[in-house]
């Protein structure tokens, strides 16, 4: 007991979780990374207008690699913000994360009810997506809750979740090509 005060020298128990110095390139970079993304998806998404909203399949899984995109992008841009702490971050990130989710959940029921096309549409993937997003939602109800192991937690999920979405998209890109093309006007 001794050895305690010395252990506990520079450590202050009422400092905030999040430091924003530390995540700052965390954030740009993969805040950058998921607009970046977001943006040539919908480009692709709008050069198929006609094939991706022919097919259920394909209109909700467009539907949910945007979501997936855009509110990475919105996590760290809201991360960025000056002054947030841990209550604020995990209180947006929640949020996102569990609208996220929904959308996630619904476009994959949606896409299975309306019979459009079974590329990729598998529970496996559904599987995947979902546990990935709970993930991001323990990880944010931890940060808010002012544990530092939620801050990971959420960060990693994020992460992955966007390869994840990354494959939706090439799912999605493939999945177009076995459609007709309209006649050129």
């Amino acid at each position: 007991m001794r050895n305690a005060p010395r252990l506990l020298k520079n450590v202050d128990v009422f400092s905030d979780i999040y430091q924003p110095a530390r995540w700052h390139d965390y954030f740009v970079m993969v805040g950058g990374g998921a607009a970046a993304l977001t943006g040539l998806v919908f480009v692709a998404l709008t050069l198929s207008l006609h094939i991706v909203s022919e097919d259920a399949t394909h209109r909700y899984r467009a539907i949910t690699t945007l979501t997936v995109l855009a509110s990475s992008f919105m996590v760290c841009d809201f991360a960025l913000m000056a002054g947030l702490n841990h209550f604020g971050l995990g209180i947006e990130w929640l949020v996102l994360a569990i609208v996220g989710l929904w959308v996630w959940v619904m476009g994959f029921f949606q896409s299975s009810r309306a019979g459009g096309s079974r590329s990729g549409l598998t529970p496996i993937r559904m599987f995947t997506g979902s546990a990935l997003y709970v993930a991001q939602v323990v990880g944010a109800a931890l940060i808010f809750a002012g544990v530092i192991a939620g801050l990971y937690m959420a960060a990693a999920s994020m992460i992955l979740l966007l390869g994840f979405a990354t494959t939706a998209a090439w799912l999605l890109v493939t999945g177009m090509t076995d459609h007709p093309h309209p006649p050129e006007l």
